[in-house]
This record gives C-alpha cells, structure tokens and sequence, in this order.
C-alpha cells in the first residue's frame, strides 16, 4: 500500500514538469498539419457538393502559381470572395473552409514573422455577382477552381514554409 502512495505522490510531484507550453517549431508544425487537413476536408466537401449540381461540360480554368504564404493568403481572399455569391447558397460551407484556411494561412505567417501581408481583398459588395442570370454554371465553375487550386496547393504544402 505504501508503494502505491509513494508512486502516485511520485507522479502527482513529476506532472507538471513533464506538461509543457509547445514550442514554436511544434506549433507551426500543427498549424501546417492543419492547413493541410482543411484542404483535403474541402476538397471532400467538394467532391459530395458535385453530385448535387446538374452535370456540365468539363471546365478549363487557370491556377495561379503558388509561390509562398503571401501568395496563398490572396488566391483565398480572392476565391473566398467568389464563394460569396448570393446566387448560390449550396457554397456557404467551401466557403467557410476556404475562408477557415485562408485564416490560418495568415497566423502562420505571422507565427514565422513573414513581412506584412498587405491589403487583404476587398470583399464583393453584397448583391453584386459576375454571373447573375446563371447561377449553376458559375457554382460549377467556382468549385472547379477552388478545386484545382486545392489539388495545386497540396501538391506544393513545401510553399508553407516559405513567406
């Protein structure tokens, strides 16, 4: 019984020491495992939002370069403000997680102290929309685009490391 008292005073005493604030390398580390987690959850969410469009001609549709932080934190604002359509409700949650990702894309810069970003992108006045009259092939053809992006970006997550 005495054993037993003496261990749990022994590890009730050691506890704290072996709890720690993370360092900054494991907290970009988790940060990065992060980004990397929402654009893959996106691209699933994605990919279940396809089967509950109308099917349509396969689009062709330009991918910036990823270069680095800077970058990426403005091709989301961008594609976060084109998620931000009226016209199509059915992208309220790709745009949550694009709008989540971009977030966190900014903290990690912050976090490895990139220069400032600049202007973030003015967001669409509300009711103003680049494809009114019709709203399933502008759904479509936003999806595309933050999809490839997406699939671009994964490929590339090396870039989150640099500013």
């Amino acid at each position: 019984m005495q054993i037993l008292l003496a261990l749990l005073c022994i590890s009730v005493a050691a506890a704290p020491m072996c709890m720690s604030v993370p360092t900054k390398g494991a907290s970009v580390r988790n940060t990065m495992h992060s980004i990397t987690s929402i654009a893959q959850t996106t691209l699933v969410h994605i990919k279940k939002l396809r089967t509950e469009l109308p099917v349509s001609p396969q689009m062709e549709v330009n991918t910036p370069s990823i270069e680095g932080l800077t970058s990426i934190s403005h091709d989301l604002g961008l594609l976060d403000n084109e998620l931000q359509n009226p016209f199509t409700e059915l992208l309220s949650q790709i745009q949550a997680d694009v709008s989540s990702l971009k977030g966190r894309v900014i903290s990690l810069a912050k976090t490895i102290h990139c220069p400032p970003m600049g202007p973030t992108v003015a967001a669409r006045p509300i009711g103003e929309s680049s494809d009114n009259l019709f709203p399933d092939s502008y759904a479509t053809q936003t999806l595309t685009k933050v999809q490839n992006y997406l699939e671009k970006f994964l490929l590339n997550k090396d870039k989150l490391k640099v500013c």
